[in-house]
């Protein structure tokens, strides 16, 4: 498998010291979150993507996906929704990275008319990311916290450049065997986004291996060239340990992991 970390993990830290933090432990690539308080954000000016696409260029790294935190199946009108896609659209592609993670967000609406939502404005914004070969995934999270939520609006949508993302701690929450969200993910999934928490009313994040989160089944089905993405939210849990220390032993618990017997 090849692996990537997500940048939720260094809040803030330069794209220099990313770079190196990845090809230092073994990472093939990384999750930029794409968020006005982080080096890479939708309202970046051109020449300073140029020079993200060097440093990354320069250590050999690949920029996995564009974080973003566009909410498809949100409230309102689809207007403002569809222009912050075309601009994560247009980051990924201006970084050559090759997806765009996307939330349902769909709060507590009817389901029926949430799933419309997405649906209508993934459809919408396809051609686009088409254009710019870039691929839009839809997270497993909120309001389609399970593998089958997520599979059910991708799959009414219908395009190869919609695809999903499968992020283990939901799909766990939601109750949802991982053999079962695999099986509905996979004719769509872009890739998957691991982490571990203690349990299910403690989210704060964990080294790989030290939680509850059924990792080895979650992994169990994937090939070779899949792509897996560590999600350490020290983000939203300032007081969790440090991830640089903890890279290499989180690489090497997922290699483990991956060299598992396939069923």
């Amino acid at each position: 498998m090849k692996l990537a970390f997500s940048t939720l993990g260094v809040p803030g830290l330069p794209m220099a010291e990313v770079v190196r933090l990845a090809a230092e432990h073994g990472y093939q690539g990384v999750e930029l979150r794409a968020h006005p308080e982080e080096p890479v954000h939708p309202g970046l000016p051109a020449p300073e993507r140029a020079a993200v696409v060097e440093e990354f260029a320069r250590g050999g790294i690949e920029i996995l996906t564009v974080a973003g935190y566009a909410r498809v199946a949100a409230e309102g009108d689809d207007g403002p929704v569809l222009d912050e896609l075309a601009g994560l659209v247009e980051l990924a592609h201006d970084l050559g990275a090759g997806n765009v993670r996307v939330f349902p967000g769909g709060g507590g609406q009817d389901p029926a008319e949430a799933d419309a939502a997405a649906a209508r404005r993934l459809a919408a914004a396809a051609p686009h990311a088409a254009e710019r070969k870039v691929r839009i995934l839809l997270e497993t999270h909120d309001s389609h916290r399970a593998g089958a939520d997520v599979a059910r609006v991708v799959g009414t949508v219908g395009h190869g450049q919609i695809g999903a993302l499968w992020d283990v701690m939901h799909t766990w929450l939601a109750g949802e065997d991982p053999a079962a969200s695999h099986a509905v993910l996979a004719p769509h999934l872009g890739y998957v986004q691991v982490k571990d928490i203690a349990s299910a009313d403690d989210l704060t994040p964990l080294p790989l291996g030290a939680g509850v989160l059924p990792l080895a089944a979650c992994l169990a089905a994937l090939n070779d060239d899949d792509w897996v993405c560590w999600e350490y939210e020290k983000r939203w849990h300032p007081a969790a340990s440090e991830l640089p220390d903890l890279l290499t032993p989180g690489r090497e618990h997922l290699l483990r992991l991956g060299a598992r017997p396939r069923p």
